[in-house]
């Protein structure tokens, strides 16, 4: 392999060379359409209410270079995770990310959906032409994860057994949509579904928790929550579960829009000190076992 360009990457690489891993298998990053990307940036550059925290953006280079940049740092595969804000605009989001991910064989086909009367028909065929994964963000989109506009949606896909990223939790700025409510309330009409709980709920840990142990296919992401700048603590007596939880946590990161090097996320997973075998599998095993 050719030295890698980005001056972060040889502390990456050392982290997963150092447990003797492949790469790293990231289910959270995010590749939008440059007018999305820009208009996603400046509400983070702007500090606003929906963010509520000044948030350097660190990765702000072409898409081209960004995937240059996660190659260098050994991402063997890794999503796009669109998410759309409004009605009508899944289906060029989605568009969007299945010709992007058809120049860039490490990415995981990634599509979104929001509650609209087409959703359940969008969804079905994005299954069927090999999205792997959905992505859905309730604090930007407002809505409820049981809106009734998308029931036929979660019968699509939990029957599929595609997994949906959902950023339920409250953070950074929770709103009326925001928390375990509507996901407890999905999860008791179906109980099948595959739901990976971005930033692992933050910050209504426990009650995520308690729903990824209650539900067979509720996972949990690690994005931005053991590090310095998430600000709240992950509270400690919650960390033993992560032990008998470790199939079911999967790394995520929010590349690029995080306000610190790569490598501080993972320095933070492994100062949980839940051993070499959990960094494995939370890095590498368990997104590698859930989308191949």
């Amino acid at each position: 392999m050719t030295e890698p360009l980005h001056p972060d990457a040889r502390a990456v690489r050392a982290f997963w060379q150092g447990l003797g891993l492949p790469g790293l298998y990231d289910v959270h990053v995010h590749f939008l359409p440059p007018n999305i990307q820009r208009a996603v940036w400046a509400v983070f550059d702007s500090a606003g209410p929906k963010i509520g925290r000044d948030w350097p953006i660190r990765y702000r280079e072409s898409h081209e270079d960004r995937v240059e940049i996660l190659r260098g740092f050994g991402l063997r595969r890794f999503s796009t995770l669109p998410y759309a804000h409004k009605p009508g605009v899944a289906g060029y989001l989605n568009e969007w990310s299945r010709e992007f991910a058809a120049g860039v064989p490490e990415v995981i086909r990634s599509a979104t959906f929001y509650p609209e009367p087409e959703a359940a028909s969008y969804v079905a065929d994005e299954i069927d032409s090999g999205v792997e994964i959905f992505k859905i963000h309730l604090q930007v989109g407002e809505f409820h994860l049981d809106d009734p506009l998308l029931d036929d949606v979660w019968g699509v896909l939990e029957d599929a057994g595609t997994p949906v990223v959902v950023h339920a939790g409250s953070g950074p700025v929770g709103n009326d949509f925001t928390g375990p409510g509507s996901m407890e309330r999905l999860l008791a009409r179906f109980p099948r579904l595959s739901l990976v709980v971005a930033h692992m709920g933050a910050p209504e840990w426990g009650e995520f928790l308690d729903l990824a142990e209650r539900y067979e296919h509720v996972r949990l992401d690690t994005t931005m929550v053991f590090t310095e700048f998430f600000g709240a603590v992950y509270p400690p007596d919650l960390v033993p579960r992560l032990r008998d939880l470790e199939p079911k946590i999967l790394l995520g990161s929010d590349f690029p829009t995080i306000p610190y090097p790569y490598v501080e996320q993972l320095d933070g997973l492994a100062r949980l000190d839940q051993g070499d075998d959990w960094l494995r599998a939370v890095c590498w095993e368990n997104g590698h076992r859930l989308l191949g």
